[in-house]
This record gives structure tokens, C-alpha cells and sequence, in this order.
């Protein structure tokens, strides 16, 4: 039985998990054992924080968690984690992170091993979560497009059973599609990218660029449920903005599952309609009736089955 640590990293959120598997058994799918949440911020810390000071406190935060864990799982074997940005898929360093703004080529997998005295591997959050999904459906899917709505947004791609990373590890960063041309600046460098309209901190500048309010996605979400118009509006340029990137990636890649995951996920009924509208107006002909769509059913636990079950994969390949 193999008992590991999956890590999903996000920009104001990390969690933990502790995950088992029996590897006789491959049919079987993973069980988390025990869960942790922290509270980070690592977005707002970068932004205001020399890229040193910030990766200091990331990999701290970090150690001091997996210890958490460790002292009371003493036969963890390695962890796995799901971080926001680009993962170079030959070296694992993250080249770099837009949500997570001045890391660029650090190396989190040799930085944090050396301080937990574990075997570390690192991928791209969304691709973890995407394994995590097929994981937890071993033998019922063999393909999966992942779309995770949070601070940004980010895609993982499962062909014939493999996570698919691309050759320089971008594949699937979906967020980075350019939907509005010469449109919001995007932390990648470019502008109009749909994460700028699709994620939650879209969603919160769609809402403050008319009212000039301040709110974040959920307190959006709210004012949207108690009929505020220009929340609703928010709501209905990320659920079209989502739809135009994915019917594009579906005319490159045809997969017939989709599944839609993360925190901001929990207000696909306020993203829907505009979403299924738009993306039945740019599906091909020949996709339309044939691509389905789903929420995910393991919340934001994906992410840490998926980092755990990368590190399992890797160590016994």
C-alpha cells in the first residue's frame, strides 16, 4: 500500500491531503485519508514581495504543513504537487507563474525536498486535477479535458490514460486563449486572455469596471442570486467568455467529456446558460449534441489525488 501527500497550491489557498493506494489492486481507485486547508494568499504575497522573500515563505508554508502530516503518517513515501503555472516537463522547474507573479525557473520539487526529506514532483495544478478526475473514474473514461475556475483558469488533458503536458509543459493553458482582442492585460503578458473574464478575480473586475464596487466572485454570486443585474452580467461574460476557449480546444482536440471543477464551479448556475449558448453558436456541426459537460463531483479534492497518484506514477515507472 502506498500512502503519499498530494498538494494543490492555489493563489490564496493551499491543500493538503494524504492519500492511499493499493498498487495490486489498479482498478481501485485512490482514498484520501485525511485532509488539511490553509490559508495563504501566496497571490497578494507575491505581488508586494521580492520574488526571494516570496519563494521563502512558499516553501516554508509548505514544509510546515507536509511536517503536519508526516509526523503523523510516518510512512508517506513522496508528495506530489499541483502548482498554478508552467512546469517545464523535462526539468519540473516552474518556468513561470501569472498568478504568482516574479517566480520564474524556480525549482520547487529539489527546494522543498531538501527541506522535508522527501522525494517531490511537481505539475501543473490543472493537469493534476485532470488526473485526479480520471482516476477516480479508472476504467469508465480514457480521455478528459479538465477545466478549473479559480483565481485563473486553468485546463489538464488526459489522452488513452496519459496526463499530456506538451513539450514545453503549456499544454492546456486554456486561461491563456485570447477571447477579447486588445482586450485586459493578462499576468502571462498578453492581453484579452479568457481567465480575465472566466476566473473569480474576472469575474470581480467585470463587476467593479460598471458599478465601481469592490466584491469578491462569491459576494458577487450573491448579489447576482438577489437579482443585481450587473452580477448577473459578470456571471454571463464568463460562462460566454469559457465557452468560445473550449470550443476552439474541441475543434483541435476531440474528447467527449469535459469536466468543469474549482472553487468558482459552485456558480455554474449563474455561468450556464450564457456558457451552453455561446459554445452551441461555435461548436462545429459536426461536435454539437456530442461533447458533455459536467461538474466535477470531488469539489477541490481532485487536485490533491491527482498530485499524489503523478508522484505514484512517476516513482514506479
Amino acid at each position: 500500500m502506498a500512502v503519499l501527500i498530494g498538494i494543490d497550491v492555489g493563489g490564496t489557498n493551499l491543500r493538503l491531503g494524504v492519500v492511499d493506494y493499493d498498487e495490486t489492486a489498479p482498478n481501485i481507485p485512490p482514498r484520501l485519508i485525511e485532509e488539511k486547508r490553509f490559508q495563504t494568499d501566496f497571490s497578494n504575497f507575491c505581488k508586494i514581495h521580492t520574488p526571494e522573500q516570496a519563494w521563502r515563505t512558499i516553501l516554508n508554508a509548505m514544509a510546515v504543513a507536509i511536517d503536519s502530516m508526516h509526523v503523523k503518517y510516518p510512512n508517506i513515501s513522496a508528495v506530489g504537487i499541483g502548482f498554478p503555472g508552467f512546469i517545464d516537463p523535462h526539468t519540473q522547474k516552474i518556468s513561470q507563474s501569472p498568478n504568482l507573479p516574479g517566480l520564474v525557473d524556480v525549482d520547487l520539487s529539489i527546494d522543498l525536498s531538501l527541506l522535508i526529506e522527501l522525494p517531490v514532483m511537481t505539475e501543473n495544478d490543472a493537469l493534476a486535477a485532470a488526473y485526479g478526475e480520471y482516476a477516480m473514474c479508472v476504467g469508465q473514461i480514457n480521455h478528459l479535458i479538465y477545466l478549473g475556475l479559480g483565481t485563473g483558469v486553468g485546463g489538464g488533458l488526459i489522452l488513452n490514460g496519459q496526463p499530456f503536458q506538451g513539450q514545453h509543459g503549456v499544454a492546456m493553458e486554456v486561461g491563456h486563449i485570447t477571447v477579447q482582442p486588445n482586450g485586459r492585460l493578462c499576468g502571462c503578458g498578453n492581453y484579452g486572455c479568457m481567465e480575465q473574464y472566466a476566473s473569480a478575480s474576472g469575474v470581480s473586475v467585470s463587476y467593479f469596471e460598471v458599478t465601481s464596487q469592490q466584491y469578491n466572485a462569491h459576494e458577487i454570486a450573491n448579489l447576482a442570486h438577489q437579482g443585481d443585474t450587473h452580477a448577473v452580467a459578470a456571471y454571463s461574460l464568463a460562462g460566454k467568455t469559457l465557452a468560445q476557449a473550449l470550443a476552439q480546444i474541441l475543434k483541435v482536440i476531440d474528447v467527449t467529456n469535459v469536466v468543469i471543477g474549482g472553487g468558482m464551479s459552485a456558480a455554474w448556475s449563474l455561468i450556464e446558460p450564457a456558457f451552453t449558448q455561446q459554445l452551441n453558436e461555435d461548436l462545429i456541426p459536426a461536435l454539437r449534441g456530442k461533447v458533455k459537460i459536467s461538474l466535477s463531483s470531488m469539489g477541490d479534492q481532485a487536485g490533491i489525488i491527482g498530485a499524489a497518484m503523478l508522484v505514484q506514477k512517476k516513482i514506479t515507472t
